[in-house]
């Protein structure tokens, strides 16, 4: 099982396809929450060079609390993972998935949610 839903931007650069990503995330009832750029930290930490990577904590409130509601403890596993980087002809957009991140839990309920967001991230990722 692929544990990511991708699509590959080309002719556009690495800014723009962040827009869009945020813009079609918006679209289909997920906010961001996090930003981690990971090329500027791996310079300051690491001082390495790397094509741009970042990583977008995406949310649904609504899904959230649902899945919250079924598993507390889920949490742990939210927000959902969008992550853009500058790859060989045009920049990929990768999101989690979130049925195959919530296969350590055993619980129908919450594969049923998780299911629908999966939905949901793939409607965006492919309007991006």
């Amino acid at each position: 099982m692929d544990y990511t839903i991708n699509r590959l931007i080309t002719g556009v650069d690495f800014d723009a396809v962040d827009a869009r990503t945020r813009a079609a995330l918006a679209a289909h009832g997920f906010g961001v929450l996090t930003e981690i750029d990971v090329k500027a930290t791996m310079k300051k930490k690491l001082d390495v060079d790397m094509p741009a990577y970042r990583i977008l904590g995406a949310c649904n409130p609504k899904m959230a609390h649902q899945a919250i509601g079924i598993e507390p403890r889920v949490g742990a596993m939210l927000p959902c993972n969008v992550i853009l980087r500058e790859v060989e002809g045009g920049v990929e957009v990768s999101a989690v998935d979130p049925v195959a991140s919530m296969q350590a839990i055993e619980n129908s309920e919450l594969t049923a949610v998780a299911g629908e967001v999966r939905d949901l991230l793939a409607k965006a990722v492919n309007a991006i």
